[in-house]
């Protein structure tokens, strides 16, 4: 057998491990069955599902009729630049409020993109906070602050 596809045996291969990791972790929690559902029924069996899904398609990678794909590099700067716009939105979210954090959010993360426009991204950031305002603070009606608690004081 002859792996010729490294982007789905991969891609499998995590769905394997976050399945597995699901199932393992849900041993915690009360089971139960499936007309008395416990705590532990869902995550343990959607960690299956995940799990045998990842199996199907790491077997899928050794199949003659998948074309050949290597891997791609991995854009570490682009990755990094998306989980510290992430990082920085839920530590700045507290104090600066929901507006800020969307902002800095959108602007760090867009920096990760080869296609960097400051104007589309601007505009996605008005689009984003009123989005954000309507749908949290104002449909979910969620305790959170909107603005920083300096300007709302």
């Amino acid at each position: 057998m002859k792996l010729r596809n490294h982007q789905d045996f991969w891609s499998g291969m995590m769905f394997v491990v976050l399945g597995v990791l699901f199932m393992v972790l849900s041993r915690q929690y009360q089971f139960g069955t499936a007309a008395k559902m416990g705590p532990g029924y869902f995550p343990t069996v959607l960690g299956g599902i995940l799990t045998v899904l990842g199996l199907m398609i790491v077997a899928s990678a050794f199949a003659k009729s998948n074309p050949e794909a290597k891997l791609s590099p991995v854009g570490w700067r682009e990755l990094l630049l998306v989980l510290l716009g992430v990082l920085l939105f839920a530590i700045l979210l507290p104090k600066l409020g929901l507006i800020v954090s969307l902002w800095v959010l959108i602007f760090v993360s867009a920096l990760g993109s080869h296609e960097f426009n400051l104007k589309e991204t601007f505009l996605s950031a008005i689009v984003l906070s009123v989005l954000g305002w309507g749908v949290f603070a104002k449909g979910l009606e969620l305790q959170l602050a909107v603005w920083p608690k300096f300007l709302t004081q």
